[in-house]
């Protein structure tokens, strides 16, 4: 008995090896790639959903814990320290409250490691109920035509970066809805 193989058989498997291990290199590439963008904002709306949430609570230390250490918050250039103090006292200023919005843009750099995002929102009283808006979550547009000059409107810009495989918000820029287009206001 011989356990020889034919020339055309160790061909004929070695080929078979080299596309399996391929393939199985490649399909998760593929999909890691494919999917990477869309996975990554998501991962940025749900930052956002988190951070609305954590206002809502008036948890400033869970808010802070979002941002990266040279965290900048405009207009005025406010630091950590600075924007604790702003949100103590814009938290006390409102009380119970909650963030109404339509689903964030998210825009991706190519370098994958850095993205902006933006967030039209309104703060209102916890106990008020806009069933309209949340029906409008996916058409920011339609949203920002129904809230109109009823409510006070701002306008979030974030920048944001990847830190060992977590997003983190490293510049926050807020502008209130004057009534005729957005300006700086903090």
């Amino acid at each position: 008995m011989s356990f020889h193989r034919r020339p055309r058989q160790n061909v004929t498997m070695l080929k078979y090896w080299l596309v399996s291990s391929v393939a199985l290199w490649m399909i998760p590439f593929c999909l890691l790639h494919a999917c990477s963008g869309r996975n990554d904002e998501e991962v940025i709306r749900q930052l956002i959903k988190e951070g609305t949430e954590l206002a809502e609570e008036h948890n400033i230390g869970g808010l802070m814990k979002l941002t990266t250490e040279d965290f900048v918050a405009d207009p005025g250039q406010h630091d950590h320290r600075g924007v604790r103090a702003i949100l103590f006292r814009t938290f006390a200023y409102y009380g119970q409250f909650k963030i109404v919005y339509p689903r964030p843009s998210v825009d991706l750099v190519t370098d994958g490691k850095t993205a902006a995002a933006t967030l039209y929102f309104l703060i209102v009283k916890k106990h008020l109920a806009f069933p309209e808006l949340e029906a409008l979550y996916h058409d920011p547009r339609g949203w920002l035509e129904s809230v109109g000059e009823n409510a006070d409107l701002y306008r979030l810009h974030l920048e944001l970066r990847r830190n060992q495989g977590d997003w983190l918000v490293r510049l926050a820029r807020l502008e209130s809805f004057t009534g005729v287009g957005f300006s700086e206001r903090l």
